[in-house]
């Protein structure tokens, strides 16, 4: 699955409340709106997270990218990208200057999960198909409301840039250990200056290993 904005900025879920009073099957939730979204809503501390979806977004997907779309939100959860995005979002707080930091933790997080996505279902090419359409759809929605902040989704981050590493060779190396990385770096660069902001920014490309905004 998909991506377009970032989770600094989330796109618009449905209300919270209607979304914890939903009921649900197998850990995922699918809410009766015509407006197409998706995202996995992480858990509380006692409470394990689940995938919400609307009716819209699986209308607008077909059955194997439904598949791929489910794939990417499941990795988010699995390897609980929420957490890094909050360390990400708390340095920023932490230094207006390592703000800058957030849209590459959530790219990677982002990539991490299409990769898992496109592993699962076994086509890169149905993956970066998945994260296209998905995104188009969830484009075309009314935006005004916003959801929760961490809750990341496949039609966040810049879509063209995570369709292009779809479409290619797959990486050697797993994205996922990129994040770790990033979280170091964001607690180091914490308690410095604009000068580690600077140092961070750069660490950040080079765990990575990807320039998106290029």
């Amino acid at each position: 699955p998909p991506g377009v904005r970032g989770p600094r900025a989330r796109r618009a879920p449905p209300p919270p409340r209607r979304v914890a009073g939903a009921p649900e099957a197998g850990g995922m939730c699918v809410l009766d709106d015509d407006r197409p979204d998706a995202f996995a809503l992480p858990g509380g501390p006692r409470g394990a997270g689940r995938i919400v979806v609307t009716a819209g977004m699986l209308r607008a997907l077909d059955a194997r990218e439904r598949e791929a779309l489910l794939g990417h939100e499941r990795a988010h959860l699995s390897s609980r990208h929420h957490l890094f995005l909050a360390v990400a979002a708390r340095a920023g707080w932490c230094h207006p200057a390592l703000a800058a930091v957030i849209p590459h933790v959530s790219f990677a997080a982002e990539r991490a999960a299409d990769e898992a996505a496109a592993r699962t279902c076994g086509d890169r090419r149905l993956a970066a198909r998945a994260v296209g359409r998905a995104a188009l759809a969830a484009s075309s929605r009314p935006t005004g409301r916003k959801g929760p902040v961490l809750a990341a989704g496949g039609t966040t981050g810049p879509v063209p840039a995570r369709v292009r590493a779809l479409l290619a060779q797959a990486p050697t190396r797993r994205v996922a250990p990129a994040l770790l990385a990033m979280i170091l770096l964001c607690g180091a660069a914490g308690v410095s200056s604009s000068a580690g902001a600077v140092w961070l920014h750069r660490g950040v490309e080079i765990a990575q290993g990807e320039h998106p905004f290029e």
